[in-house]
């Protein structure tokens, strides 16, 4: 019998019903309703993490910009449209925990819900101990979300120069400390914390398997491997092969391989090669939020839906839009959609100028017109698969000032509580 997760009830002081969301398109492609005898040993196992049993072991990567609750809704919409669920874990935009405890209002906004979110995630960005703490507990205490998950494998210069993100594990009782002060937080209550990091700064330099180690110690329920190294960012390929290694080395927690997951398939490739026990899914599915679907119905047995159709691609683009606006209001949410056109188009037989057109829009109409003229019947095209979104190129990892010359210092980098993205 293939799991499914718990409807839990909401905090009634929020007075949240749990509802079903429309589905977005009425797709002829759909899976097929399918019996549990019918359904083959290929079956891969569902995912447990806490209380929650994930039907679909895979979790949407939270990306700045991208995973706020539009995003996540939409993808939701289209699993439940194309499969009947809705199995996986839809992580909301990174916060960062000192901006939530001081109740800044962009990271307020960020932290917005959809009614029938269930679970809710968080992902938090944290570089002290006592903001976590705080952050956590008030996660729990105003009852904001189901799941808290803590990023610590962000690359980018700004922050790894003051000692945040993929900096942080390599030392290792600042890890420690952070990680347990989350934990700590949660203490007595059904929300559990999991922690995502990258192989370490670069390649003289791994940090996680001791941060997978030091983790699943402290008492996180998975941990979230992205297998590259800082030094790469997002260049070349990753490293599945340490996924294999941080798996052997944890064993009592589920271990999670992020990483060139671009199709249904990989993902298959990335369990069976690894032996992980989910994946994350980061930079493949922009401009394909129906992505979630094909890995359901993949990873469970089931026919995998058929990529859509220009026209329902139209479709989709149209209905983000009104759930970007709905979120930000008309005027940022059209500014919002013009960067994802760009890559739900990607491959598709439309002309310079409407490409142009498009990401100059500035509201609901004017997309629904411009999208009006798109040639429908064109098929999902060849180019429209495999890796998108930012590469860049590897490059030495920016540090503070003898940040290598001690793990074992746990002093809190000044400065490195920033907002920021990434993973």
């Amino acid at each position: 019998m293939i799991a499914r997760w718990p409807v839990r009830p909401r905090s009634a002081r929020h007075g949240l019903r749990e509802v079903v969301l429309t589905t977005l398109i009425d797709t002829p492609t759909a899976a097929p309703e399918t019996s549990d005898a019918a359904v083959s040993a290929s079956v891969r196992p569902g995912l447990s993490i806490g209380p929650f049993d994930l039907q679909s072991p895979v979790v949407l990567a939270p990306m700045a910009g991208v995973t706020n609750v539009a995003f996540r809704s939409l993808c939701r919409e289209l699993e439940l449209a194309r499969t009947g669920t809705v199995s996986g874990l839809y992580v909301c935009e990174m916060v960062t925990a000192r901006a939530l405890v001081e109740r800044h209002p962009t990271t307020m906004h960020m932290t917005t819900f959809a009614p029938d979110e269930n679970p809710r995630s968080m992902q938090l960005y944290t570089v002290d101990p006592e903001y976590t703490y705080a952050a956590a507990k008030m996660i729990v205490d105003e009852d904001l979300a189901d799941h808290i998950d803590m990023n610590f494998g962000c690359p980018v210069p700004k922050v790894t120069r003051k000692g945040g993100g993929s900096a942080i594990p390599y030392k290792r009782k600042l890890f420690q400390n952070i990680v347990a002060a989350a934990v700590r937080a949660v203490e007595g209550t059904n929300v559990p914390v999991t922690v995502k990091f990258r192989i370490g700064i670069d390649d003289e330099h791994h940090t996680h398997l001791d941060a997978g180690r030091i983790a699943a110690a402290e008492g996180v329920k998975a941990v979230a491997l992205h297998a590259r190294t800082a030094s790469q960012r997002y260049s070349g390929r990753a490293d599945w092969d340490e996924i294999s290694r941080l798996k052997d080395h944890v064993t009592d927690v589920p271990v999670l391989g992020n990483g060139d997951i671009f199709e249904a398939p990989d993902a298959v490739a990335m369990m069976e090669q690894t032996g992980c026990d989910g994946v994350v899914i980061g930079r493949g599915c922009l401009g394909r939020p129906w992505l979630f679907a094909e890995l359901s119905a993949e990873l469970n047995g089931l026919p995998c839906p058929t990529p859509p159709n220009l026209g329902e691609v139209g479709e989709i683009i149209v209905r983000h839009g009104r759930l970007l606006a709905d979120h930000h209001g008309e005027d940022k949410g059209m500014r919002e959609i013009r960067k994802h056109v760009a890559w739900y188009l990607r491959g598709f037989p439309v002309g310079s100028d409407i490409r142009r057109d498009l990401a100059l829009v500035t509201t609901v109409n004017q997309l629904i017109d411009l999208v009006g003229t798109l040639p429908a019947d064109a098929p999902f095209p060849l180019d429209g698969h495999g890796p998108r979104g930012r590469q860049g190129s590897p490059a030495a990892v920016a540090l503070p000032h003898g940040w290598l010359d001690d793990p074992d210092d746990d002093a809190v980098p000044a400065g490195a509580e920033i907002m920021h993205s990434g993973g």
